[in-house]
């Protein structure tokens, strides 16, 4: 199922960016609901140092933290911005304004959040987005390097279709952003994660990779996500 790497670029840039990119050694979650619990799992799984937070203290989720996650550190969401290579945002979407704005200055902040309005409450702001939500939160942290990822597949999925690189029924997803190093880290650990990973272009088209977007919640090889968003 997996295609080459033209096959997985719609950003007419993506190619440019360099090959030899930091690498990521730590990842953090802020968020330790289902999502932010698997995504700990899975890059434990992965190899990665994985530190998560929440808006408790750290030593209220550690109990949590380590039964759904054994491995990770709990942690304070100021330990997990000072501390980790990639932080991955993943609270209920009507929170995220409750932190800092310049909590995440000069990090790689993967947005895996979704926008429900029928659990968030409506967001006027949020909906009126043309770009989708991730251009609301890079407006709120405007020093972070947001990359829209993360969020395409339901928890069940991230936790049941990793798969080796080779893997005929590996599945895609996708990372879409401003920054193009940052796109290219985080497509470096969506591939770590066992899944392939397909530049979708600028944040803007994060619009794509949400609950009213074409390819949300299916389950895509890289070929024909990448010619999804690129019809689109």
């Amino acid at each position: 199922m997996s295609g080459g790497h033209d096959d997985r670029t719609v950003g007419s840039d993506a190619a440019a960016a360099p090959t030899d990119l930091p690498a990521t050694k730590r990842v953090g979650i802020i968020g330790a609901g289902k999502l932010g619990m698997t995504l700990a799992r899975t890059a434990l799984a992965a190899g990665y140092e994985v530190a998560v937070a929440s808006s408790r203290p750290a030593e209220r989720i550690a109990l949590s933290v380590d039964v759904l996650a054994p491995g990770a550190v709990a942690s304070t969401v100021e330990d997990v911005a000072d501390s980790a290579d990639v932080i991955v945002l993943a609270v209920p979407v009507h929170r995220f304004r409750e932190l800092r704005s310049d909590l995440f200055d000069g990090k790689i902040l993967v947005d895996a959040m979704n926008y429900w309005p029928d659990t968030d409450g409506e967001d006027p702001e949020l909906t009126a987005a043309d770009g989708g939500s991730s251009v609301v939160v890079q407006a709120h942290f405007p020093g972070a390097r947001v990359v829209k990822s993360l969020n395409q597949l339901g928890y069940h999925e991230l936790d049941d279709y990793t798969r080796a690189p080779d893997a005929p029924d590996r599945i895609a997803v996708a990372a879409v952003g401003d920054d193009r190093l940052a796109v290219r880290a985080v497509m470096r650990l969506i591939d770590r994660l066992g899944f392939d990973p397909v530049d979708g272009g600028p944040l803007a088209k994060g619009k794509l990779l949400e609950p009213d977007g074409s390819p949300y919640a299916e389950t895509l090889s890289a070929d024909r996500l990448a010619r999804r968003l690129s019809a689109r």
